[in-house]
């Protein structure tokens, strides 16, 4: 709303400094302190407001040390991440950006989602909540909407260059193709890194069929994360600091994406518009960061499903407009780590039970994170060195930019 009243401001009367909203710099930086400030004075607000209402976290005792002490800490503190989110990007973004109006419906769909689940949960003391398979038709959803719009709207576009930038110097004007609803991704680690899903369609039905895939992958990749994030969200500070450093690595990406120049120069595809996405991103590492504040070990407060699931959307939606979905299992080496660890306890204890007689585990529990809580350490050790590996993944998925 700001960016069309200072817009509006600088053409019809040149009103001094009312140009600076035309940066996504200055803007980004500004949805990140917008969000920031909402954080902090609102966020504890909501938190008192939640322990009044006794909306607070009901703890199943998995001898677990510390975990009993947690009783009763106030859930559904997504809402401090929503509003922090929501605010800033209304302010200071372009609204009628696809990809800020995809992100928007993303945030809002995921954070129903998970309200959903944790209403049930509180307030109509269903232990399960949300039943599994309505929080999958709600992802699905979600991804047709994504895929589709990213295949068929008008607005999506990718310029790819015809061949290897062969100077050193950015802004070298090259030959290239525009595509206008394309189905093409990054391919890391590979020299010519474009892949097109239509080659997954092996000429057995023509290449405009090849939104189908693409869709489908959409949906898997946006099922897959949220859930991933709704799982590592299982120990203090966890969830919210793997994502601030999921959000520094997209909005490099997606700045790098979205500028001409940088793209160029680094022979990835530019996808015209894409860098308005950064002001979305500033806003969500802002909200994570004043989150953080009062989640970070001892936890006063939980984001329950309600911020889990929407982190998990958010970051999968973002990672499919800039076409670096692929990347994902790196970038989002810890959310793939979990919920890989559940995957192979469960399946793994299915399959001896039924050998054996006797079900059997790989890890002393599952997620990982609580493997690592039996073996003794502190949970604030745990989550300290999932943020260390969280950025060593997060430097070798920007190397990725470089090294094919």
């Amino acid at each position: 709303m700001l960016y069309y009243l200072f817009s509006y401001l600088d053409k019809t009367f040149n009103f001094p400094g009312a140009g600076v909203f035309q940066y996504i710099s200055f803007r980004a930086l500004g949805a990140t302190v917008t969000s920031l400030l909402i954080a902090a004075i609102f966020g504890r607000r909501i938190i008192d407001f939640l322990r009044t209402k006794q909306i607070g976290e009901t703890i199943r005792d998995l001898g677990l040390h510390g975990q009993m002490e947690k009783k009763g800490t106030p859930t559904m503190g997504g809402f401090i991440i929503l509003a922090s989110l929501l605010v800033p990007v209304l302010l200071f973004a372009k609204l009628s950006n696809v990809y800020i109006v995809l992100l928007l419906i993303t945030a809002v769909w995921t954070g129903l989602i998970g309200f959903v689940d944790d209403y049930l949960k509180k307030f109509k003391n269903n232990k399960e909540g949300l039943h599994g398979k309505f929080k999958v038709v709600g992802q699905v959803g979600l991804g047709l909407i994504v895929g589709i719009t990213l295949s068929f709207n008008q607005h999506v576009k990718i310029r790819i260059y015809d061949k290897p930038l062969i100077s050193s110097a950015i802004g070298e004007v090259q030959r290239y193709n525009d595509l206008i609803n394309p189905t093409v991704t990054t391919l890391p680690f590979i020299k010519n890194n474009e892949f097109d899903y239509s080659n997954l369609l092996f000429g057995l039905l023509p290449d405009s069929y090849s939104w189908i895939i693409y869709t489908i992958v959409a949906i898997f990749i946006i099922t897959a994360v949220s859930n991933g994030s709704n799982i590592t969200d299982g120990i203090d500070g966890l969830a919210a600091g793997t994502s601030i450093i999921i959000g520094l690595t997209l909005g490099v990406l997606a700045y790098v994406s979205g500028n001409a120049k940088f793209s160029q120069y680094l022979n990835v595809m530019y996808i015209p518009n894409s860098g308005e996405m950064v002001i979305f991103i500033a806003a969500f590492i802002g909200a994570c960061i004043g989150f953080l504040w009062y989640n970070s070990y001892p936890a006063q407060v939980f984001m329950g499903d309600t911020g889990s699931l929407m982190l998990g959307g958010v970051i999968a939606v973002i990672s499919l407009a800039i076409r670096k979905e692929l990347l994902i299992p790196i970038m989002c080496g810890i959310f793939f780590a979990e919920s890989l660890s559940v995957i192979m306890q469960v399946s793994y204890f299915k399959y001896t039970k039924k050998k054996f007689g006797e079900g059997r585990r790989i890890f002393l529990m599952s997620p990982l994170h609580h493997h690592f809580q039996k073996k003794g350490y502190h949970e604030a050790k745990i989550v300290a060195r999932f943020w260390i590996v969280g950025i060593i993944l997060a430097i070798a998925t920007l190397v990725t930019l470089k090294l094919r």
